[in-house]
């Protein structure tokens, strides 16, 4: 089992190493602008009780993460309907579930690379918070989430197109809902109820929380685990659809 996931996991770094460079470069570019438009120019006129940079920095590690694992997993899709290379792996030996968990583990790298790079840079901006081995699990698990939940698209959609919907109707909201860029108490109550059931919500939360004081919420930390369980469980599920 763990052969075959680090098989695939393998050939994901394989790809990665070869572009590791420009890769870097290019997750610079966004956390840089995030910093400068809101940390150092909008921030400085935000009341969050604190330093607003100290804020943004979990928010955004949270959607940054989101998004690059998400998109890190998206050339399944490509692999199943343009350049039907899935079928390789469906007739290869390995397990189904050595595969969904080798290319999760692969997009959740990219996420934590590019976590990385963000982190550093908060550094340099002047933000003040803790990583502790708590905060990385968080970080790491909701990596996982939304690879899977990118795993899940890349089987059920049918278009390439359609993949871009994903990210406009699931994406983006929890992008700027979910607790990113300032509180979720500011919300009405009914759009705040619905904001608090998604994951990202739980992880900026969690992230939040962590890097200052170090205190967390038990459930929010509970429901991460839940999402990533429940997505990997989805994943191999209808994978394993596919060989039927």
């Amino acid at each position: 089992m763990l052969g075959d996931i680090w098989t695939v996991f393998w050939r994901d770094w394989i790809v990665l190493r070869r572009r590791l460079k420009k890769y870097i470069l290019s997750r610079m570019v966004s956390p840089l602008m995030f910093l400068i438009a809101f940390g150092w120019g909008l921030g400085r006129s935000i009341d969050v009780g604190g330093s607003y940079i100290d804020f943004l920095v979990p928010g955004l590690l949270a959607m940054n993460s989101m998004n690059i694992s998400f998109n890190s997993i998206i050339p399944v899709h490509a692999e199943r309907i343009y350049h039907k290379s899935l079928e390789e792996y469906l007739i290869a030996p390995i397990r189904p579930d050595a595969y969904v968990i080798g290319k999760v583990a692969g997009a959740v790298l990219r996420g934590l690379i590019s976590s990385a790079i963000i982190i550093g840079l908060s550094y340099l901006f002047g933000a003040h918070f803790s990583v502790t081995p708590l905060f990385l699990l968080v970080l790491t698990l909701n990596c996982a989430i939304f690879a899977e939940i990118g795993f899940l698209a890349a089987l059920y959609i049918s278009t390439y197109e359609e993949m871009g919907q994903v990210n406009l109707y699931v994406l983006l909201p929890m992008s700027f809902l979910c607790g990113t860029f300032f509180s979720t108490a500011a919300l009405p109550d009914a759009v705040r109820y619905l904001v608090e059931i998604l994951p990202l919500t739980h992880t900026s939360y969690l992230l939040r929380s962590l890097s200052g004081a170090g205190d967390y919420s038990v459930i929010s930390l509970v429901v991460v685990v839940l999402y990533a369980i429940l997505g990997i469980v989805a994943g191999t599920w209808k994978f394993r659809r596919l060989t039927d």
